[in-house]
């Protein structure tokens, strides 16, 4: 009976702690972010003149700042993340990365591992105080409308820059199949790119479309990320018969099946 009480209360502050330092990261997150903007993406505006080199100092300062705040997190018993696959990626050059949205730190967990990629953002984002300078400070492409990102896209995924995109544009709706907007098919089709695919999942339910930061699960959540196949586009090229929509079309429901997670 003694013992049952004492993993009780034992499962209960570890709990609690949880709970503190998951509201503790999200300040700093916060916190982070607008000090970036603020004090050193303008350091880098007044002391880097070249607009290339200063897009690539800003962001490794972004992955370095994320995988400091992940490392935060492990230590303090927030979350775990593992990688599989992550070798396959790296040799990638031109490449369009689609991945699944479960929860708020996917990019988060990603962009601390691909320091130079290129990451579409929508637009309603630059109006966020905390993370607007980090989007126009990495020069991100902006999902405004299909005639202005397809040219950005184009030029550079030509330039051999990989470009992360989240077909689903929001984080997934639990306990609801997932339904992709069919911009990741059209840049991949118009672009001519090959695909790579990666799985994000979390083991507990945590910082998903219906949770608030403070509803953290019993058990500490481990992500997985695991780096899939790549599509190269000769899977998908338009021929006569197929025009830009139809071949988009069609791997927009190929797409839906590769991120449909298996479980």
């Amino acid at each position: 009976m003694m013992k049952r009480i004492s993993i009780h209360i034992t499962g209960h502050m570890n709990w609690l702690w949880r709970l503190l330092m998951t509201g503790f990261c999200f300040v700093l997150f916060g916190v982070g972010g607008v000090l970036l903007s603020l004090i050193w993406f303008n350091l880098l505006q007044i002391f880097q003149r070249n607009e290339g080199k200063r897009c690539h100092l800003a962001r490794h300062s972004i992955s370095f700042s994320f995988r400091l705040f992940l490392l935060l997190t492990r230590k303090l018993g927030v979350l775990d993340y593992q990688f599989n696959g992550l070798d396959k990626i790296q040799a990638d050059r031109g490449c369009l990365i689609v991945a699944n949205h479960p929860t708020l730190l996917d990019y988060v967990i990603l962009a601390s591992k691909l320091p130079n990629v290129d990451c579409i953002v929508k637009s309603a984002l630059l109006r966020n105080p905390f993370i607007s300078g980090v989007i126009c400070s990495a020069r991100y492409p902006i999902n405004s409308n299909a005639e202005t990102l397809i040219p950005v896209c184009q030029e550079r995924l030509a330039s051999g820059h990989n470009i992360l995109i989240f077909p689903e544009g929001t984080r997934t709706t639990p306990g609801q199949p997932i339904s992709l907007q069919r911009g990741a098919a059209n840049i991949a089709v118009r672009c001519e790119c090959d695909l790579r695919i990666i799985h994000i999942t979390c083991s507990q339910k945590m910082l998903d479309k219906k949770s608030k930061w403070y509803q953290i699960p019993p058990k500490k959540p481990i992500y997985t990320i695991t780096i899939g196949e790549q599509l190269t586009h000769d899977n998908f090229a338009v021929d006569k018969e197929n025009g830009h929509a139809i071949a988009a079309r069609q791997l927009n429901r190929q797409l839906t099946q590769l991120l449909t997670p298996s479980n």
